[in-house]
């Protein structure tokens, strides 16, 4: 029997006139309701003809998250009277509960995506409802992109329905096509907002890591918010871990049930949360609670303020979730969960102040994730690089390019980009493309059961009391009780049954062990070959060829040229070769973090890696000489290295100028008149340009054919190059032909001679300015500073022991200014000495006063 009166209580009955209306004048529609209003649970059952009158229509609804598709269908069957599968059902991966004359079906975004591969026009569906679709998912972006294709191209009648939590919809009615915005009215019971920052400073998160004394600090709010309010508290989180460590905390609550809902939780504590209570409660949340799902009960909101979101390195093929501020617009969907029944209160666990600086929306997924998966979802759409695609945010170029290099390294794509026919079916499998490989080429080998088996533990990283070793992680799922053994031996079953409605999992192997009648080979007809522990390093090495590593010292060296360290204790030390399946690199950490590997062996890895196996003469500078090998690699990873006898010139001369470029020209023979001479050329070169030349490292590596062959292309070595003669080659760059080279001791001369008669060398380090260093008494009678090139000489003056007294570049203002009293001290320090009052017009001398007087 229809409960009406629950009907009826709905908000957004009042905004089903106007969505009716614009899906037959529009075709689609944007409808914006605040949580709770019922956009999630009417509106379909009115679009489907099931309440309200109208005409019967088969209604999909998309949920980004399986316990959000599970728990909308029950509810609309429950509004019905009926349990779920006869009008309503729903469909998520590994669980359909709904029968051939359902009228609604919910599904999660992922397998909405699956169907329209295999079946684009969505035969027999009459309306699609995206809900939450301004939580950005990807899965849910693609869907949209992909349906707006279908009723521009194939079926302009099938009804679009974007469902948004916020009012932020300017950008789903432009994509599609103009669509009304409807807007629904809530029942807006008040929420007071209390701001409780912690005492002390903590840390701000960091990687995966979150302060333990926040997580104290939560715990004690929580407390709070139970002494202080009525009702059911619900406390938000980033994730699983900091949900266990807040519920250990408050193990001790006398009358008080802690309960842990996240999408991994066992569907028995899920319906148990979405249930009322026996007593007072308090639900541990991750951010699936903020709109996907209704927690009755619940008058207090105590928010961390905490979210998670994805991060990729595509360089490494590391990909990993880091914690991250909720921005404002989370913040206010977490807090609306306080007054969906009653005024309510939520406790915000930073500051007011802090709250201005959080950003409005949280980022859109496709800015963020690996794109992989997509990009074989839009290459089998048939737009490879998802130019012709409606999507709010265009994916990052880089991010795609990384997709596609993966998409072809493992045949799903071809040159141009277009999916294969194996590509295909590895999308039907609904796994990302990484695994689908790993599921279909390992099958051969180690059998389809136990392919599936490790690839169903890959698809959901096990819990970290299952240790760090794939093999042995394996064994515990298989004799495992707990809620994730359970979900394990769920997606055994479903993958299973996804090989078995292939054509032929061997067919799609290249030809590895094909059947001849396309069939999916049974257990026992086909040898397998594989023992466990092998089989399950096979498929991890299949699905993450990149993070094959070799033992390398203390470390292990990963093909993808990134280094990663085990964990203390763990009892993969030791082994040779390691199939990383899981690993990330945290902020500010040289080397990747080990989570979960295999122990495989050199062939193993050689065969999953085959795409990135090389062989080649590698001529290089390095150590200071040249390095002449033949080597052969999986990436970045060295097999075998052998000495290369008789490099090709041209590598070695790369490899010598390499030499030259990191180490500079000091590798050169450069006997002291070389060094002049290049000094000479750059102060020439400052003060006349051309056609002296250029003399710096950047212009002599640009000139290197000009001034340093044949010397260059003869050379072998570090030592041959230290046998040529840097001046003698720099000479070759002299401006011979114009003549302007037979000026070079004129303009810029090695020497010149001072008033004594003594020719004094001068010093050009400095191309501004050249110095003159040379002894007072030798330059009495000299009015002005000898010039050269029409630059003032900077003449240092020295004692008659050679140490500085003065420094100038004009000789007749030191006579007249300075003189009087360098003088004064000179002659007490220096008395044999003549030291003239007029020194402009004294004779220059090298010797003492008595030796003049001789």
């Amino acid at each position: 029997m229809i409960r009406h009166d629950a009907l009826d209580r709905l908000p957004v009955r009042s905004a089903v006139p106007a969505l009716r209306g614009a899906l037959d004048e529009h075709g689609a529609a944007v409808l914006c309701a605040p949580p709770g209003t019922g956009k999630t649970t009417l509106v379909p059952l009115v679009l489907a003809g099931l309440v309200g009158g109208g005409p019967a229509r088969r209604v999909v609804v998309a949920e980004p998250r399986r316990i959000a598709a599970r728990a909308a269908a029950r509810r609309m069957a429950w509004l019905l009277g009926e349990k779920p599968g006869h009008s309503v059902g729903y469909t998520v991966r590994g669980e359909r509960v709904t029968g051939r004359h359902a009228r609604v079906e919910v599904v999660t975004t992922g397998v909405l995506l699956q169907r329209l591969q295999r079946d684009q026009e969505l035969t027999g569906v009459d309306v699609v409802v995206l809900d939450e679709c301004h939580e950005r998912h990807l899965d849910a972006d693609t869907a949209a992109a992909f349906l707006l294709d279908v009723r521009q191209a194939l079926r302009p009648e099938l009804r679009l329905v974007a469902a948004s939590a916020t009012t932020d919809a300017e950008g789903w009615a432009r994509l599609l096509g103009g669509a009304p915005v409807v807007e629904a009215e809530g029942v807006s019971h008040p929420v007071e907002v209390v701001w409780a920052p912690p005492a002390r400073p903590v840390r701000p998160p960091h990687g995966l890591r979150v302060d333990p004394a926040l997580l104290a600090h939560v715990t004690s709010v929580v407390r709070r918010a139970l002494a202080e309010c009525e009702g059911d508290v619900l406390c938000f989180l980033p994730g699983v871990g900091e949900i266990a460590r807040v519920a250990g905390r408050l193990g001790d609550l006398a009358g008080v049930e802690v309960l842990q809902v996240h999408g991994r939780a066992p569907a028995f504590v899920q319906d148990a949360v979405l249930s009322l209570g026996a007593g007072r409660r308090v639900v541990l949340a991750t951010a699936v609670a903020e709109s996907s799902l209704t927690v009755p009960g619940v008058r207090v909101v105590v928010d961390s303020g905490l979210a998670r979101e994805p991060r990729v390195d595509h360089a490494r093929a590391l990909s990993a979730l880091a914690t991250v501020r909720a921005s404002q617009a989370a913040g206010r969907q977490r807090a609306g969960r306080a007054g969906r029944e009653a005024p309510g209160r939520v406790y915000r666990c930073w500051s007011e102040a802090e709250d201005g600086r959080l950003p409005r929306f949280p980022a859109p997924e496709i800015r963020l994730a690996d794109l992989t998966g997509f990009a074989l979802q839009a290459a089998c759409w048939g737009d490879p690089d998802a130019s012709g695609l409606a999507l709010l945010d265009a994916p990052p170029g880089g991010a795609m390019a990384a997709a596609r290099s993966v998409l072809t390294a493992i045949g799903a794509v071809d040159g141009t980009g277009r999916a294969t026919e194996r590509g295909v079916r590895m999308s039907r499998l609904g796994l990302h493309p990484r695994l689908a490989r790993a599921l279909l080429d390992a099958a051969p080998e180690a059998g389809v059961d136990r392919a599936a088996e490790v690839v169903a533990l890959l698809s959901e990283e096990p819990p970290r009391e299952y240790g760090d070793d794939l093999a042995g992680a394996w064994r515990a799922a298989r004799r495992g009780s707990d809620a994730y053994a359970a979900r394990w031996r769920e997606e055994v079953r479903r993958l299973r049954a996804a090989v078995d409605g292939l054509f032929s999992v061997t067919s799609l192997t290249n030809g590895l062990a094909a059947g001849a009648d396309g069939a999916r080979p049974r257990e026992a007809d086909r040898p397998v070959t594989a023992p466990d522990d092998r089989a399950v390093g096979l498929v991890a090495a299949l699905a993450f060829p990149e993070r094959l590593a070799r033992a390398d010292g203390g470390s292990y060296l990963m093909v993808n040229g990134t280094r990663a360290e085990l964990g203390d204790g763990s009892g993969l030390r030791g082994a040779p070769w390691l199939a990383v399946a899981v690993a990330d690199r945290p902020v500010g950490h040289v080397h990747a973090r080990v989570g979960l590997a295999a122990v495989v062996n050199e062939d193993v890895a050689r065969r999953a890696a085959a795409t990135l196996h090389t062989e080649a003469e590698e001529v290089r500078w390095a150590e200071r000489d040249v390095v002449a090998r033949s080597v052969e690699r999986l990436g970045a990873v060295e097999l075998t290295v052998r000495p290369l006898r008789d490099p090709a010139p041209d590598l070695v001369r790369e490899a010598l100028l390499t030499g030259l470029r990191e180490e500079g020209f000091g590798l050169l023979r450069w006997p002291p008149g070389a060094l002049v001479l290049r000094q000479r050329l750059a102060f020439l070169r400052r003060h006349l340009d051309d056609p002296w030349p250029d003399v710096s490292d950047e212009a002599l590596h640009a000139r290197v054919e000009e001034w340093l062959e044949p010397e260059l292309s003869r050379a072998r070595r570090h030592a041959d190059l230290a046998r040529i003669d840097a001046g003698q080659a720099l000479t070759r760059l002299l401006p011979w032909s114009t003549g302007d080279a037979a000026r070079l001791d004129e303009l810029a001369p090695e020497r010149i001679t001072v008033p004594s008669g003594s020719a004094v060398r001068i010093d050009y380090a400095d191309p501004e300015r050249p110095v003159l260093a040379v002894k007072l008494q030798e330059m009495f009678g000299l009015q002005e500073s000898p010039a050269i090139a029409g630059v003032p000489v900077l003449v240092h003056l020295l004692s008659p022991a050679g140490r500085p007294v003065a420094v100038t570049a004009d000789l007749a203002s030191f006579w007249r200014e300075g003189y009087r009293a360098v003088r004064a001290e000179l002659r007490g320090r220096y008395p044999k000495h003549p030291w003239p009052e007029d020194p402009s017009c004294a004779e220059p001398t090298r010797h003492t006063g008595a030796r003049l007087r001789r």
